[in-house]
């Protein structure tokens, strides 16, 4: 199995073998899951000097998924992503860390709404391989937690007991195959 400082190339976010989920408190006393199911990305990976490294992912806001049809159509309304202005939720990877040989943290700027913030995201490297079809894949799982008003994601609803509806807390988790490119003729 390669290193993480072993990787080098380019790599294409497997979307059929990955995904991009969200968790987010609900009535202050359960959460509430949901997914993304169009993306795609892709990371231009220097393991020996990651710093060179480059990471792209551009979510289709509309894709989201939380199993309830009339939840899922009040999240693509105005109140919260607005899908009819703003299709893509993107997040561009800036800075690249290994801290050893299983971990790196990929600094960048998530964009949501037309509003850019930096983030964090911790991610464990799964490994690689090399699939029954020949291609070198690797592997990571991720996460980081937002404040979805920093978004200018802020509608909510007062409850009787005094919480609200929604947390502002929302955590974002990444599970993701990438499959590597072949390298451009010279």
């Amino acid at each position: 199995m390669l290193s993480l400082t072993q990787l080098d190339g380019m790599y294409h976010l497997d979307q059929a073998h990955s995904s991009i989920s969200w968790v987010a408190r609900h009535a202050g006393i359960a959460k509430v899951r949901g997914t993304f199911e169009s993306f795609h990305g892709w990371a231009l990976i220097d393991g020996t000097e990651p710093e060179h490294s480059a990471l792209l992912v551009s979510v289709k806001a509309s894709s989201i998924n939380s199993r309830d049809a009339n939840r899922d159509g009040h999240l693509r309304s105005p109140d919260f992503f607005d899908v009819g202005r703003y299709p893509a939720i993107t997040f561009v990877g800036t800075e690249f860390r290994v801290l050893d040989e299983g971990n790196v943290e990929v600094g960048g700027d998530l964009t949501i709404r037309d509003v850019t913030k930096p983030v964090l995201v911790a991610f464990e490297y799964e490994g690689g391989s090399t699939d029954p079809f020949g291609n070198e894949r690797i592997g990571f799982t991720g996460s980081t937690t937002v404040s979805r008003a920093e978004f200018g994601l802020t509608w909510n609803a007062m409850l009787e007991t005094g919480g609200v509806l929604v947390g502002d807390a929302v955590k974002l988790e990444f599970e993701v195959s990438a499959i590597k490119q072949a390298d451009a003729p010279h």
